[in-house]
């Protein structure tokens, strides 16, 4: 008899983990350093969109999931973007060209206060965009047997997207919460789930949600 394969399945949660990607102090706080050289009105022209989303909307799903995750024995994994150096010069050549440098230990790699990691929760610092390329988390997951993914943070067209791609690539079935991403406009927000829609399941927070309660029943 011949399997019909398919990216739209529901996620087997003891094979499952939740990323979370780049929701650090540098990128999505107002003083974090990627906007040290913005004056608030040009913050606000610049980055006002992102912010505006990230905290009405992307954040508060992101916490959901963590804690629906939490709820069900799902592993909650992090990404940031933190250099092995102070100086940076471990640094990925794309980031270097870009000016992204985040020093190692330094308040900027934190994870945001919303959804700061417990205390066994895995969070893997990277240099370059896909955490797949710069970090051994595709050796972790599979230590951990991870089949599924559920990715989610910022930026949707950037970080996210080059996740998604690699994971789905390295063999994981992802599953992104699509307004639990975000990136600085709503049109590279839109444009990139059109694009990344052949690499894996979109879903909104609500029924991913419900989802893993209805998988993992209560605890």
């Amino acid at each position: 008899m011949t399997q019909t394969l398919s990216r739209d399945v529901p996620i087997e949660p003891a094979a499952t983990a939740l990323l979370i990607v780049d929701v650090q102090r540098y990128n999505c706080t107002v003083d974090g350093g990627e906007y040290a050289q913005f004056t608030a009105q040009e913050r606000e022209a610049r980055f006002g969109y992102f912010f505006r989303t990230l905290y009405e909307r992307a954040l508060p799903n992101m916490a959901l999931l963590q804690r629906a995750c939490r709820r069900g024995a799902i592993e909650v994994t992090y990404t940031v973007v933190e250099n092995m150096t102070v100086d940076g010069r471990d640094r990925s050549l794309d980031y270097k060209i870009s000016g992204l440098s985040v020093p190692k230990g330094s308040p900027d790699a934190q994870v945001i206060d919303e959804l700061a990691p417990a205390a066994d929760e895995m969070v893997f610092p990277k240099t370059s965009s896909s955490v797949f390329i710069s970090t051994n988390i595709d050796y972790v997951l599979r230590n951990l047997g991870v089949r599924y993914l559920i990715i989610a943070g910022c930026l949707t067209d950037q970080c996210v997207d080059s996740a998604v791609r690699d994971a789905c690539d390295l063999g994981y079935l992802v599953t992104v919460p699509t307004d639990a991403v975000v990136t600085q406009s709503a049109d590279r927000h839109d444009w990139s789930l059109r694009n990344n829609r052949g690499y894996c399941r979109q879903v909104t927070t609500a029924a991913l949600v419900q989802e893993i309660d209805r998988l993992t029943g209560p605890r």
